[in-house]
């Protein structure tokens, strides 16, 4: 019997293990004492416990030992340590103001709220003049905060792929009002009486993710109700990206926060009540190495960084803390995902919230309506307003040139090329003034400024090509001094023991995509070997890389945005390349239409390049058009029916399997139905409206021979609504 319950301890210390570790870190020295004293320890042993980093090392030192020594040992143990948890406990928190050093913890904390507030207290805009702040919570817009976040492999550019999801929760839906939340439920309770400990935020390049960062930071500087932790600390994984020898957690907090070490021990003891917020995990140069062997348990043990890291998300290090961790979605797959609490999904602007830019903005309630109307008559420029970095960018042109002074933009290209003739506008006019006032020559000479214009499409090809958005100094060390440089690049400081480095990166993703077409259009850079060109395995950044950066390369190469580069800029598009993009295209698609190969990448391109003339040498005999498996967004209806539009006769296959496809795309669609043999809508969500489009079809059509709707949830009525149409039909053969 005394065997059964000796074993019995064993089994026990074996099954509470986890817990202990946590339970008793500060206490550990006590209970090694009293091991001693009891004789069941000895003082080899409680030297080879002392000898471990950090408490929580010790308490697993002191289980393994316990193992060892036998049944005995640990049930005498498991009453060593139920006599410590019935003594009242009388060491720090620094939680209550009557306890020791408490004072000394509640005057750091406030410093540390000082420092935040002086941190991110200035909005800091896209092209934003040199000095210039902005109240943050003056110019703060509301963005959409939606549970989950993309679950689907990225099959394109993340800028490209956004619009129907995006548009579905601006459509209000009951589904999509139940997945909506808003900040201050970002740390409610998911797991019964659990709050969330580890939350991932996730959202394309430029949705908001920083921004977000810097209204919690605010919001814990004015002690908002949901942020109830005692500190905040923020990292970002471009400062981390610096470190290249094994460091310490704590000596990460001290790099920008030193205002903490006399009080860090007490900070990181009180764990629970401690925030972490690593911002930009998809700039982090170890983000595919973070399924780690060894793991950190001590904030002072030192370990690459990626190892602190992975330690921090798994709970090996400060288990009880709170870590709200924001990516690019192209690199949430290297996240260990089992840890996280929380997926939130930042979906950008809505109309209002748009709208409320706009006066943001401008400060001018009839200007910002004026221009806003501009905008909202356009689709394609709305759409991507919903993303608020490209918003500021619209912004911006319409700022610097009272309105779409090239006319009005039909593709993203058009939009780029505006943008950067208003920047150079507005540099040459501060250069005429500066001259002005200093009685120099006159304005940047046109050869000097398509000079600069190459230089920053060489950094941003050469980078793009590397898979990188991060630069530094030596990168631009022909470019600084240059106003017309610093705005395109984006510049943070990132801070290093007894000294700081300078870190660089476009403005948006886009924008150095766009400045990387450039320098390939009008360079005898050779082109890449496809227009679907994508990434190498293993290279991380994810299928459809360069896919908008084709779609630019195309774009430049129109003819409308060759003469304006030509005559604003200095710069000329090479007439062999121009042509070589096209007898690539017409090779590329005539492939793709005669196979069925999926071809929605091509038509983008070709929907940039705006060039009838190029579609006239397209004209197939037998046409097969799949742009399937794709959840289809307004941009990409645009590029399907202006290619629809210049390809006449009939269309041998159109394939729309698993797009998303609703009733109002159909309707415009519908001309085009009209001309298929075949025609693929499966896996789709086909509701009422829908349907009647495709019976419209089946009524009228006298060439469809095949219909495809497997799989896309059909009622009783709509069943019926489709029936009536196939008796009107005399052609369809099958119906799927």
């Amino acid at each position: 019997m005394e065997k059964h319950g000796c074993k019995s301890s064993l089994k026990t210390l074996q099954g509470l293990r986890v817990s202990l570790v946590d339970q008793l870190e500060g206490s550990i020295n006590a209970i090694l004492d009293s091991l001693v004293s009891s004789e069941v320890f000895t003082r080899d042993d409680r030297e080879v416990v002392l000898s471990q980093p950090g408490p929580r090392g010790r308490v697993r030192k002191v289980l393994d030992i316990l193992v060892c020594k036998g049944e005995e040992a640990a049930e005498t143990f498991l009453s060593i340590i139920s006599h410590c948890r019935q003594q009242p406990q009388t060491h720090s928190t620094g939680n209550n103001g009557n306890e020791s050093g408490s004072t000394e913890y509640d005057k750091t904390m406030q410093k540390h709220k000082q420092v935040l507030r002086r941190r991110s207290e200035s909005m800091l805009y896209y092209n934003t003049r040199h000095g210039e702040k902005m109240p943050f919570l003056e110019h703060y817009v509301n963005l959409l905060l939606v549970n989950g976040h993309q679950d689907k492999e990225l099959k394109r550019h993340e800028v490209l792929a956004f619009g129907r999801t995006r548009l579905s929760f601006q459509q209000k839906s009951p589904e999509a009002e139940h997945r909506q939340i808003s900040p201050d439920q970002l740390f409610s309770n998911r797991i019964g009486s659990r709050p969330a400990k580890k939350i991932l935020v996730t959202g394309v390049a430029g949705i908001g993710k920083t921004i977000l960062v810097q209204k919690m930071l605010l919001d814990s500087v004015n002690n908002k109700d949901y942020l109830t932790f005692d500190f905040v600390i923020h990292m970002t994984f471009r400062d981390l990206n610096l470190i290249n020898k094994p460091t310490s957690f704590r000596d990460l907090v001290l790099r920008k926060n030193g205002h903490l070490a006399k009080e860090l021990d007490n900070i990181l003891a009180a764990h629970s009540k401690l925030l972490i917020i690593l911002d930009g995990f998809d700039e982090f140069r170890h983000y595919g190495n973070c399924d780690v062997e060894v793991f950190v348990t001590e904030p002072d043990q030192d370990g690459e960084v990626v190892e602190v890291f992975a330690s921090l998300m798994l709970g090996e290090l400060l288990p009880e803390a709170s870590v709200l961790l924001t990516s690019r979605p192209t690199a949430i797959s290297h996240i260990p995902v089992g840890c996280i609490d929380r997926f939130v999904l930042i979906a950008g602007f809505s109309f209002t919230e748009v709208q409320d830019f706009f006066q943001r903005y401008f400060q001018d309630k009839v200007l910002a309506e004026r221009m806003f109307t501009l905008v909202a008559a356009h689709e394609l420029i709305l759409t991507l307003c919903y993303i608020p970095a490209f918003c500021s960018i619209v912004c911006c042109i319409l700022k610097q040139s009272k309105d779409l002074s090239e006319g009005i933009p039909k593709t993203m290209t058009d939009i780029y090329v505006q943008y950067l003739m208003a920047m150079v506008q507005s540099h040459t006019r501060d250069r005429d003034m500066a001259s002005l006032i200093n009685q120099t020559p006159g304005a940047l000479p046109q050869p000097q400024l398509s000079e600069i214009v190459l230089r920053l499409g060489q950094l941003a090809f050469h980078k793009l090509m590397a898979h990188q958005t991060l630069f530094y100094v030596s990168d631009i060390a022909d470019l600084k001094g240059c106003s017309l440089v610093s705005t395109f690049l984006d510049k943070t400081v990132a801070q290093e023991p007894g000294c700081t480095e300078d870190v660089y990166s476009f403005t948006h993703l886009t924008v150095q995509e766009f400045f990387a077409a450039v320098y390939c259009a009008i360079t005898d850079q050779p082109l890449l070997e496809s227009n679907a060109h994508v990434f190498s395995p293993g290279q991380g950044i994810g299928v459809g890389h360069l896919q908008l950066f084709n779609q630019f390369l195309y774009g430049i190469t129109s003819e409308r945005n060759t003469e304006i580069l030509s005559r604003q800029v200095g710069l000329h598009c090479q007439s062999d390349k121009v042509e070589g993009l096209s007898r690539r295209m017409v090779v590329e698609l005539k492939a793709l239409y005669e196979s069925g190969g999926p071809m929605l990448s091509h038509l983008h391109c070709l929907f940039e390049q705006q060039d009838p003339s190029l579609v006239h040498r397209l004209q197939p005999d037998s046409l097969r058009v799949n742009v399937s498996d794709e959840t289809l967004s307004p941009m990409d209806f645009n590029a399907i029916n202006y290619f629809l539009n210049l390809i006449k006769g009939s269309i041998f296959e159109l394939d729309l399997t698993g797009t998303d496809i609703r009733c109002e795309a159909l309707r415009v669609l519908q001309p085009h139905l009209l001309r298929c043999k075949r025609l693929w809508l499966g896996d789709n969500a086909l509701d009422m409206d829908t349907v009647q489009v495709i019976a419209d079809v089946l009524q009228l059509s006298d060439s469809m021979t095949h219909l495809g709707l497997g799989w896309c949830n059909i009622g009783d009525e709509e069943l019926l609504v489709v029936s009536d149409a196939v008796r009107i039909n005399k052609s369809l053969i099958e119906l799927w």
